[in-house]
Parts: C-alpha cells; structure tokens; sequence
C-alpha cells in the first residue's frame, strides 16, 4: 500500500485531528468572486441564507450586504467593465436550465435579458468598454449573442450545433467560438460580418480545448487545451499565420493547466495548476517578457480566478478538507494573500475534520489508479464507503466535504477514488473510459474494494458506495456487475438506463455526450449492456436513490425506474426525492437532507453485517 504523506501546500494550518472527530457543521461558504473595475468591492456568492446569493463585500471592511437577485438560486456572477452592472446567471428551480439577469450594484434595475422561454444561458464576459455582454444561449442549438446590459438589445453573432461563444474582439468584428462535443472540442474564428468560420489549430484527433481569447493586440489567441501534449497548456496561436504550430507559453510536466485567468488589458495571466491527486498551485504570468512566477496557495484546491478590470488584483476561491469555501485576494505584483472576509478565523474551519491521504493502487489492468483515503480514529479495518465523483471528467480532490468527515465520525472510512476517465491526469487517462473502455471504469471499482481489503483498510462485508451524477451511475452499475462486492449503496442522481437518459435529458446535453457514452443509434446494443437497469435483477442489496424533482440533466425517472424495479423484487432501498432542486442540490436545507440520509443509510447497513462476518 502506497501512501502519500506530503505537506499540504497551503499557507494556512489545519488543525490536528481529534482522537474522535466532531461532526463538523456545515457553515456558509463565499465563492465565485466578481470584482468591481476598481477593486475597491468584491461581490460574491454566499449561501448563508439558505441558498445561494449575491453580496458584495468592499475590500476594506467585514460588513457585506446582499443584494436582492430573486428566490432563486445563483450560480455564477460578473462586473461589468464600466461599474455600472453585476450580472447574474440564474437556475431556476435549480434545474440546468439557466437565465441572464442584470441588476446596478445597488440591487435597482433588476432584470431579465437572455434565457428566455427553453433557452439556457450562460455568461462568456463583456466586451472591453462599457456594458455589453457576451452570452451564450442554447436549446436544441448554441446561439452566440451580444446583450446590452442597459437597452436590452441584442445581437446574434452565430449558430450552430454544440456551439460555445467565448470572446469578441473589441469592435465586435471578430468572435471565438468553442465547437465539438465532450472531450472533442476545438476553436474557431468567425467573421462576423462575412459569416465566414476558421478552425485554429491543425485537427490533431485527439484532445480538447476548452478554454480561450484574444491576445491584446487581437492578432493571436492564447488557449487552454491539450490536443498538443497530454497534459493541458497555455498556447498562443499567431493569427497573421494560423497555419503555424501554436507557441508553448506555459506547461508542465508534473501539472495539468486546469484554469487560466487574464486580465483585460491581456499583460497578466493567473494560472490555476492541477498537481497529481489534485491539489492546487498559483503562478502568475506576466506576457510582456515571459516571466512566470509562483505565489502562494491560501488552500489545497483554488478555483474561480478572476482580474479586477485594472489587472491590479485577483480573486479566487480556495477551500481545503476542513476549510469551507472562501473568496481570497491575491496582489500580483507582490503575490501577498489576504482573505476578503478579515473576519474569518485563522484555520478557515467549521470544526473538528480529519486530512485524508493520496493512495496509490492499479487497476485489474495495471492502470495506475490514485485516490484519496479519509481513515476514522483508532486502528483499522473499518466499514468502508467508496465515494464516486460526478462527471465523469471531474476529478476526486482534497476539497470541504462535509458528508465524507460525517461518516468518518460514525466510524466508516471513506476512500474517494479517481477512476479512469477522470481529469487532472492527462488526456489519455480522461478519455479510457470513453464508449466501452466504460467497462474498464466499472472495473476499477472493484478493484479499490478489493486493494482496500487487502490493505487492511477495510472490513470484508462491510463495503459500501456512494456517489452522484455520473457517480451515481457508477454506483448502480458496480452494484449490477460486481454482486456480493458491496454490502449497500447509495446513487444520487444517477443514469440508470442510457436509452432513457438520451430521451429525457436537455437536447444539448444529449448532443455533446454522444463522443463520451455513445450514439444511442449506432452504440444502441454497447448502451443497453452498460445501462444498470439492463442487469437491475443481479442487485439485491440495500440501495438508497437521491433525486432532485426538477433535475433534466439527469431526469429524475433515472432514480424512479431504480425504485420501482427494486419494489418488484423486494429489495430494500430507499427513495428521497427533493423539492425545489434540479441535478445539483444548491439548497442548504436538501444538502443537509441527502447528507443525513446518506449517512445514516450507510451507517445502519454496513455496520449490520458486522454480525454476519463476525
């Protein structure tokens, strides 16, 4: 057994574990800062009240005040260059579907101005001066559009089929659109006024670029992508010769560029490093000469990098496994760190919590698989639950998760793996899983049960998994492959059948899932045996099924269907569906519901085969 025992690379200290950790309770996390043109005022999101909301907090005191966005939830936010507008994007009924809202910084002059009737919208930026915004809006087609914050008019730039806008030159001459399904992406110009479209970068066949924008003097683009090396870099594409190879500005051999941040002037770049198992680093790039330079990490995971229109300061987010979510202040001409709340205590905790452990273990295969290993007090084994991430191009990181230091309290380890088809480990590892390499996933489930009973870590009979999304699938799909494996299983949000999820799911999530799951066509037979509904009668093991009732991600038929199959055959299981809430559950209130629900089904089920093993 492989363990890695490095210092987290934070500048904050957590504190040691109890001998019996506390439950912590769940606090109010601040995420996903905009800044004002000024940086003098940072808003931001919050769910103290319940859900999530917009605050705006000046740089210089504690007190912040929300702003009045709605009953509705928020999911991310922006300034807009002249001051004068905070933009939100908004999910009602906490479904995938989104809308636009603009609003002054004072909280007047709320309103709608993209989203409308089945469109979801979504928030490229603005153009540089003034109040225009660059949206994006899709129903059964991507729609780039330019929205005037003030009038409301709008101009539509493109269409086009998995259609993505992500920039627009200052005279609106010029936009750079993302194309491509899952894992397949790639850029490409358009002439607004010609409407004539250039794919950037020659086709390799393989990789992604999912992340781009105008260079400052609007004769090159600089881009997140990994279609050149297997582990994603920054680029410069020269425009005056787009046939060239794209210049190498930034990359590395042991990180992944997860996030790339510019400023508006172009001059800086904030780069976000995916180290292996997860954690975070920050360097700052300065494109007038070249210069990278590291700056401290305020937590082991960072996220939502964001300029200051000035260039002048930066704002992120970082959290770490017993430190919630908080927004920080970077200086990037000294890289000095301050939190924006000055209020919030030194460790950034809401309570006791233990640090897990990066493990590595291979798969059946001899992949290299990694994951992270939360261990409760005293010696082990101990009952075990597996916890799935979502996505699946998502990645198992050191981040604030309640539920898992919850049921290390109950005395249940948790390891939190990264299977095949995970990020953050390059472009061959997230793509192994695509098709029918799905069966090779599956696999690796089992092979964690399997080198955690080894390890001695945890207790034959009494493993369990848990996870959501495309976690959850993996759930029910391990459970339907691997019977006797498990001892119970909890699957949040789950596919339970792909023939299913292709009909019931929002046309453009269908549309960009194709090159990760298959063609429900042309890979119908693959899909039906990878489907759990297809084998539900080899699952005879207690399961609980979480749903949000609005969720058309993932519909909540998926869960349903489950339920009903597991009644015909009496096997015990549980179905919690949540009001109010659609694929990700944003209400503190229904977190708190899955969370209680999920721990004490795990907790009640793997310790009553205790009498069973012995």
């Amino acid at each position: 057994m492989i363990v890695r025992t490095e210092v987290p690379r934070t500048v904050l200290r957590n504190r040691p574990a109890s001998p019996r950790p506390a439950v912590p309770v769940p606090v109010g996390e601040e995420y996903r800062p905009a800044p004002s043109p000024d940086g003098r005022r940072v808003a931001f999101l919050s769910d103290q009240g319940g859900s999530p909301r917009v605050w705006v907090r000046d740089v210089d005191t504690a007190e912040a005040v929300a702003l009045p966005t709605g009953d509705e939830p928020v999911l991310a936010l922006s300034w807009s260059p002249d001051g004068r507008w905070l933009a939100c994007v908004v999910a009602p009924g906490g479904a995938p579907r989104t809308e636009l809202w603009v609003l002054r910084p004072d909280g007047s002059r709320r309103r709608q101005v993209a989203g409308f009737g089945r469109r979801s919208a979504a928030l490229a930026g603005w153009l540089p001066d003034g109040a225009v915004l660059m949206v994006t809006e899709t129903d059964e087609r991507g729609r780039a559009v330019l929205v005037d914050a003030g009038t409301g008019r709008r101009r539509v730039l493109a269409e086009g089929d998995l259609l993505t806008l992500l920039d627009v030159t200052p005279d609106a001459g010029t936009a750079l659109l993302r194309r491509g399904p899952r894992n397949a992406r790639w850029l490409e110009l358009l002439d607004v006024a010609t409407g004539e479209q250039l794919r950037l970068f020659p086709d390799t066949g393989q990789g992604s670029t999912d992340q781009g924008w105008f260079g400052p003097d609007g004769t090159s683009v600089l881009a997140r992508t990994d279609a050149f090396s297997e582990l994603a870099a920054l680029v410069r594409v020269d425009l005056t010769r787009p046939e060239r190879t794209p210049t190498r500005l930034a990359g590395r051999p042991d990180a992944e560029l997860e996030h790339a941040a510019h400023s508006t002037d172009g001059h800086r770049v904030a780069l976000l490093w995916n180290t292996y198992g997860g954690r975070s680093e920050l360097s700052l790039l300065d494109l007038t000469d070249g210069v990278q330079r590291a700056a401290g990490a305020p937590g082991e995971v960072l996220d939502d990098a964001v300029f200051a229109a000035g260039g002048d300061l930066l704002c992120l987010t970082a959290q770490g496994p017993v430190q919630p979510r908080e927004v920080w202040l970077v200086d990037p001409s000294s890289g000095a760190l301050r939190p924006l709340r000055p209020s919030a205590p030194p460790t950034g905790t809401s309570g006791g919590g233990v640090a897990p452990q990066l493990v590595d273990l291979r798969a059946q295969d001899g992949l290299p698989l990694s994951g992270w290993l939360y261990r409760p007090a005293g010696p082990g084994p101990w009952p075990t639950a597996i916890s799935l991430h979502g996505g699946p191009e998502a990645q198992e990181r050191p981040g604030y998760n309640p539920l898992f230091q919850a049921l290390v309290a109950q005395g249940v380890a948790v390891f939190a793996p990264n299977v095949r088809g995970s990020s953050g480990f390059g472009r061959s590892f997230v793509a192994a899983d695509n098709l029918a390499g799905r069966y090779g996933a599956i696999a690796d489930v089992a092979a964690c049960a399997e080198f955690l009973v080894d390890a001695g870590v945890a207790r034959p009979g009494q493993l369990g998994c848990l996870g959501r999304s495309y976690g959850g699938y993996l759930v029910l799909a391990v459970l339907v492959n691997f019977p006797g494996l498990f001892a119970a299983g909890v699957a949040e949000c789950g596919i339970s059948d792909f023939h299913t999820f292709y009909a019931g799911t929002e046309p453009w999530i269908a549309a960009a899932a194709v090159s990760k799951y298959g063609d429900p066509q042309r890979d119908a037979e693959l899909l039906r045996d990878l489907s759990p509904l297809t084998h539900i009668d080899r699952l005879d093991v207690p399961v609980l099924l979480i749903h949000g009732a609005n969720d058309t991600n993932v519909p909540a038929g998926e869960s349903a269907q489950v339920a009903r199959a597991l009644a015909a055959r009496d096997v015990p299981h549980g179905h919690l569906v949540l009001t109010g809430e659609g694929h990700d559950f944003l209400a503190r209130t229904n977190q708190e519901a899955a969370r209680t629900a999920t721990t004490a089904w795990l907790t009640r089920h793997l310790a009553a085969t205790t009498a069973t093993v012995g």
